[in-house]
């Protein structure tokens, strides 16, 4: 019996220090988590998108009004106008903003500094610059503290949440190693809210050159037009090599500036089909961007993918890396889907932070309907559980941009952001619909039955250019219904 009991000891001892191990091993030393490990790195820190804040609108009071609620609780005693012992310089015409009191309620609340207090609604203010001219007040969804606006950018104001006893900049300042070369400053620690003062959902999708030309030939007819775009688009010819083609093989004489006149007159006709099509899209999206040249400038093209049917559902040319291209892509994409989402819904992406502020714009302006989580797949190797499984997602839209770079890199870069639309709008048309893939045995992604009696690729051109002329008539007759 001393044996056994002997033995049960030990095992509790085992079992005390088992657990204590535990609790030892979760609280410092790092795992392989679901989550990623890297958002508590500096390196991703500041990329990181908050939630949403709290909008708080701020209603006008009525300083009649208040003074009948004070009489009626201080028993029928009325609210007197300030009692001034010295001259009062406050102007007689100034009115207390948030209740509209005369100035004869107006307290001097700094002395000569400038600021006023109303003794009807108790509020405080500056006669120059005040906050009640808003509609709304941004508070911090962790603590409830005001947002100070602290920059401005091109497209948004950065607010933050300056409450050093906000729970969210306590939280963060946990996570400080004190061993950072600069410390505090490489970590993210306040919240932050980025309001943006473009509407990126009122503005038009359709970007296309204005100066393209009519399709009335008068030297030649649309078969050249055809042989023009399949070798521009379908070959990857250049536009001079292009003319030189037509030139060698058929004996036309079409100067590359008429070649690049066809290209954006078929593109202003066939980007209305592209972007109307019903391609009837899965339940997950990928999305990436890549680089191009403008004039020796680097710009940014950015698509989206089904990622089940291969096709291109949503792409935008971009001079800038922000989250107003990502947006308009993002809006193109969710067209196909009539704007609200299928159940299950998902969204793959790389670590880039335009993607969350965009989702959460998304959810800002269409509620639950368009409400959904980036999935991020970081970096090029499988460091976490998410990258791991969404991998395979993220190499389609990477296969897909080596794709589009091979197309564009004879051009030697774009002249204009103008040629860089019209060349990416052909393009997408040639890889949803006239592209063979072997992922799909060799067919096209999407097949139109009006292109089945095409017996070459520009007759096939021809009729894409048909279909579109054929969307923008019912395009314009829907908008004068």
């Amino acid at each position: 019996m001393d044996i056994i009991q002997l033995l049960l000891s030990i095992i509790n001892d085992l079992n005390c220090e088992k657990r204590w191990l535990l609790n030892f091993i979760c609280k410092y030393i790092p795992l392989k988590q679901w989550a990623h490990d890297e958002i508590h790195s500096p390196k991703y820190q500041k990329f990181k998108t908050d939630k949403l804040p709290r909008i708080i609108p701020l209603e006008k009071k009525d300083w009649q009004h208040l003074r009948r609620e004070y009489q009626r609780t201080h028993n029928g005693r009325e609210l007197r106008p300030v009692r001034r012992r010295s001259e009062c310089r406050i102007p007689a015409d100034t009115r207390c903003p948030c209740c509209n009191a005369p100035s004869e309620y107006l307290y001097n609340n700094n002395g000569s500094k400038g600021q006023l207090l109303c003794k009807v609604c108790r509020s405080m203010f500056s006669p120059q610059d005040n906050r009640f001219h808003k509609a709304f007040e941004l508070r911090c969804p962790f603590c409830g503290h005001s947002l100070v606006p602290v920059k401005s950018r091109k497209f948004f104001v950065v607010w933050k949440c300056v409450n050093k006893d906000c729970s969210y900049y306590k939280d963060n300042l946990k996570k400080v190693d004190p061993d950072s070369p600069n410390g505090k400053s490489d970590y993210k620690l306040h919240y932050i809210y980025r309001e943006f003062n473009v509407d990126f959902f009122k503005m038009p999708l359709d970007s296309l050159p204005k100066n393209a030309s009519s399709l009335r030939f008068r030297k030649y007819d649309a078969n050249i037009m055809g042989l023009c775009l399949t070798l521009h688009v379908n070959l990857g010819l250049s536009l001079r090599k292009t003319s030189q083609a037509l030139m060698d093989l058929y004996g036309f004489r079409v100067s590359h500036q008429q070649v690049a006149n066809y290209c954006k007159t078929a593109a202003v006709c066939v980007k209305p089909f592209v972007d109307h099509y019903d391609y009837k899209p899965g339940k997950a999206f990928v999305a990436d961007e890549t680089y191009i040249r403008i004039r020796g400038v680097h710009s940014f093209v950015w698509f989206i993918m089904d990622a089940a049917s291969r096709s291109i559902l949503g792409y935008r040319v971009s001079d800038n890396r922000g989250v107003g291209p990502c947006i308009m892509a993002m809006r193109m994409a969710f067209e196909k889907l009539k704007n609200r989402l299928p159940e299950g819904f998902l969204f793959v992406a790389d670590g880039y932070s335009a993607y969350p502020l965009a989702a959460q714009q998304f959810f800002h302006e269409f509620g639950d309907r368009l409400k959904f989580e980036i999935t991020q797949v970081i970096g090029l190797t499988n460091d976490d559980a998410v990258s791991t499984q969404f991998r395979p997602y993220k190499q389609l839209i990477e296969r897909l941009n080596r794709t589009y770079r091979a197309s564009y890199r004879h051009t030697n870069g774009f002249d204009g952001i103008e040629g860089a639309n019209y060349n990416l709008s052909l393009w997408v048309a040639y890889y949803n619909f006239l592209r063979p893939h072997k992922f799909n045995h060799y067919k096209v992604l999407n097949e139109v039955p009006e292109l089945r009696n095409a017996d070459n690729m520009p007759g096939k051109w021809q009729l894409m250019i048909f279909l579109g002329q054929q969307t923008i008539l019912q395009m314009q007759k829907q908008s004068v219904s």
